[in-house]
This record gives structure tokens, C-alpha cells and sequence, in this order.
């Protein structure tokens, strides 16, 4: 959706070259595009480790981001019971998923669930408001991949969630990393 006024120049010369692009991958793409793709290849060997990771992970920045607000509760002397609200159920949130991370492990499960079925139906929408033009047929195959992933995880919940949490991490790493070293590598190819 462009701006009133704009026209396709005023876009085109707001969107970056391909210089300006290459310039914000730096020569080390490479090396975090492998060290990536170990991990993800670790991860899909181990995924059961992946998903406790990821949970520990999620529930370390839970309790720094509430100690975080609890420093600023009390700088601010706060005194209503909703401006501790919030650092509570981060603390308690993430001290919950760190003393019991197959809890955690299952609740990040759901949430990915959840979230695979926004994606889904929000490509079923775009595909439906696209559908006679190029590349709809992509945006409807990402809806029915991202639907059979979230009935997937949802018919085996909780059980299911150790096992596809860290395969579904595992994945988007190796991937990412592919798409560094790839980058990285078309970028020492043109300097």
C-alpha cells in the first residue's frame, strides 16, 4: 500500500541497491552461515535438546526482562498492583519454565501452534485477495504447509512438543544459515 502522493519513481528510489544490500551482510556472513548450519544440523540430529534449549532460552529472557521492570517498579516507587503486574508474571513465567522445562517445552509448542495457524489463514486471505496473479499459488502452498505444521503439532500436544520444537528451531537455523553463507558467498564472488 503506497502513501497518497507517491508515485512507482518515489518507491523505486527509496528501496536500497544492491550495493547498499551487500554492504549490510559483512565478510563474516560466511562463518555465522556455518556455524549455523551446525547448529541447525545438531538440532534436527537432537531435537529433544534443541526444544529444552529453546525453552531456556525463552525463559531467561523472561526473568531478565522482569527484573528489568522490577528495577524500574521500584526507582519509580510504584504503588498500584498493576505496575507489579507485569514483573511478576515475567519472573514467575520464566522461573516456571526454567524449574519445569518439559511444562515450558509444551507451552512454546502450543504457542507455535498458535502461530502457524495466524500464518496459515493469513496466506489463505492474501492468496484469496491475489489469487489471479503471479506467485498465488506459492502464498497458498506456504498456508497449507504452515496448517499441516500446526495440526502437526496440536494433534500430539504435549507430547508431540519435545520432539517438533526443536526440529521446527532446528530447521528455520539451518536454513538462515544456508541463506548466510549463501549471500556471503555471491557478495566475495562480485568484490
Amino acid at each position: 500500500m503506497q502513501k497518497p502522493g507517491l508515485t512507482a519513481g518515489d518507491v523505486l528510489e527509496e528501496m536500497p541497491n544492491m550495493e547498499q544490500v551487500s554492504q549490510r551482510f559483512g565478510r563474516y556472513s560466511i562463518i555465522i552461515g556455518i556455524l549455523l548450519v551446525i547448529l541447525g544440523g545438531l538440532g534436527i540430529i537432537l531435537p529433544e535438546l534443541m526444544s529444552l534449549e529453546t525453552t531456556v532460552f525463552i525463559a531467561s529472557l523472561f526473568l531478565i526482562g522482569g527484573a528489568f521492570w522490577l528495577v524500574h517498579a521500584f526507582k519509580y516507587s510504584l504503588r498500584a498492583w498493576s505496575d507489579w503486574l507485569k514483573p511478576v508474571l515475567l519472573l514467575v513465567t520464566g522461573g516456571l519454565m526454567l524449574f519445569y522445562p518439559l511444562g515450558g517445552v509444551a507451552a512454546v509448542g502450543l504457542l507455535l501452534a498458535i502461530y502457524l495457524l495466524l500464518d496459515a489463514f493469513g496466506s489463505f486471505m492474501l492468496t484469496s485477495a491475489r489469487h489471479p496473479e503471479k506467485g498465488w499459488g506459492w502464498m497458498m502452498f506456504n498456508g497449507v504447509v504452515s496448517f499441516m505444521l500446526a495440526i502437526l503439532f496440536l494433534i500430539g500436544w504435549p507430547q508431540t512438543s519435545m520432539f517438533l520444537v526443536g526440529l521446527y528451531v532446528a530447521i528455520s537455523l539451518l536454513f538462515d544459515g544456508f541463506a548466510l553463507v549463501y549471500i556471503g558467498w555471491m557478495q566475495r564472488k562480485c568484490t
